[in-house]
Parts: structure tokens; C-alpha cells; sequence
């Protein structure tokens, strides 16, 4: 049985598909199964095809991505679905992220990116480019004067989505609450809670807020 990662390339634009195929073939344990060029046979390729994941964009012919979208949710979801977009608008972000899309990359940085997004979602993860997480983590900093806008930078220990899961706790915002901004499930709010405070061998709250202000991630 092969262990690599089955991806299917969804777009209007051959010559992206021929990019990002050239692209991920030079990654060993990935291997491009299929493209579409258009949405209305998405779902039968990549059942078909036997996919892991469907890089998927929005604005597709005959079908577009979110509609696409909404037919994996209504039959059983084939694969786990990264959006490729030069969209970064939030209300988009939210709704496919609603729909069932597991990561969210503008095309403009899929180079830099695409590779570590299709790790990070086929081990479960969620993923959003830079670019698309400084712009959903903005609605923060706006309404909260305490958050450091510096975020968002490296840490040694957290990822950035746990840095930001850590930074919201410590803004006194609810697991619903965090689920509902970050575009993200009730339970995956929790799994990352339990990894943070396991990493940091803390056992309270009281605990990450120290540790948030020890490291700046929220300004006294």
C-alpha cells in the first residue's frame, strides 16, 4: 500500500494545475492524482481518484468552490480540502471554513505555503497562510487594546494557532466564542487547549495568562 499523500488540483487555470503539479511532485511522499478545470465533476474525481486532498479554488467554472463545497457536505465529505484563492475576504474565509474546508491560502503566497498546508491538514491540522491569519486575528486586536499585535511571531515552544488560542483564553473568550472567530470547531478548540497546557505543563488558566505575559503575548 502506498504511503503518499494522493492530492487532486482543482482551478480554472491550466497553467496554475501544471505549476502546483511541478510543484508538489518534487515532494517524495506526495503524488498529484488528478485536476479539474471545472467544479461539477469535482466529487466523482476525487472519489475516483482515491484523494487525501483537494486544493480547491473558489472561483471555478460551472460549479465555484463553495458550491463545490456544499455538495461534500451533503454526501459523505471524500477528502480534506485546502482553498487556494486570491480571495481574502473574511466572510469567504468564514463560510468555507463553515462548509468543511480544513485550510486557506491565498495564491499570491501558494509557493511558500502549500507544501507545509498539506502537511499540516493531512495530519489533521487546520492551516491559514500568514497572511490570512494576521487578517483574521485583526478583529482582535481592534476590539482588544491588551492583545500584542506582535502575535503572531515565531515561538519556540507554540504554534501560531496555539499562540493565538492562548492569547484569546487569556482575552476571556469562551471555547465557543474562540470556535466561532477562528473558524474552527468547538472540539479542536479544546484538542489545542489540552496540547498547550500539556507543552507548558500548566494546569489552570491562571497559568496561561502568566505564561501570555511572560512571553508579551498580551500587554498588562
Amino acid at each position: 500500500m502506498s504511503d503518499k499523500i494522493k492530492i487532486h488540483l482543482a482551478d480554472d487555470h491550466q497553467v496554475l494545475i501544471d505549476g502546483l503539479s511541478n510543484l508538489l511532485q518534487t515532494v517524495p511522499n506526495f503524488e498529484v492524482v488528478g485536476s479539474s478545470l471545472n467544479g461539477l465533476s469535482i466529487y466523482d474525481d476525487v472519489v475516483k481518484d482515491e484523494a487525501d486532498i483537494l486544493i480547491l479554488d473558489i472561483s471555478m467554472p460551472q460549479k465555484d468552490g463553495i458550491e463545490v463545497l456544499k455538495e461534500f457536505t451533503q454526501k459523505e465529505f471524500p477528502c480534506k480540502v485546502i482553498i487556494l484563492s486570491s480571495y481574502d475576504d473574511l466572510k469567504i474565509i468564514k463560510e468555507v471554513m463553515k462548509l468543511g474546508a480544513k485550510g486557506y491560502l491565498t495564491k499570491k503566497c501558494a509557493g511558500e505555503n502549500i507544501i507545509e498546508a498539506i502537511i499540516a491538514v493531512n495530519q489533521g491540522q487546520e492551516y491559514f497562510s500568514d497572511a490570512v491569519r494576521e487578517k483574521i486575528f485583526s478583529i482582535f486586536s481592534k476590539n482588544n487594546p491588551k492583545l500584542n499585535k506582535n502575535v503572531l511571531i515565531e515561538n519556540p515552544v507554540l504554534s501560531p494557532r496555539e499562540m493565538e488560542i492562548v492569547t484569546l483564553i487569556c482575552l476571556e473568550y469562551s471555547g465557543k466564542e474562540i470556535s466561532e472567530q477562528l473558524f474552527i470547531s468547538q472540539n479542536t478548540v479544546e484538542t489545542h487547549r489540552k496540547n498547550i497546557m500539556k507543552k507548558l505543563n500548566i494546569k489552570n488558566t491562571i497559568g496561561l495568562v502568566k505564561y501570555a505575559l511572560k512571553n508579551n503575548l498580551i500587554n498588562p
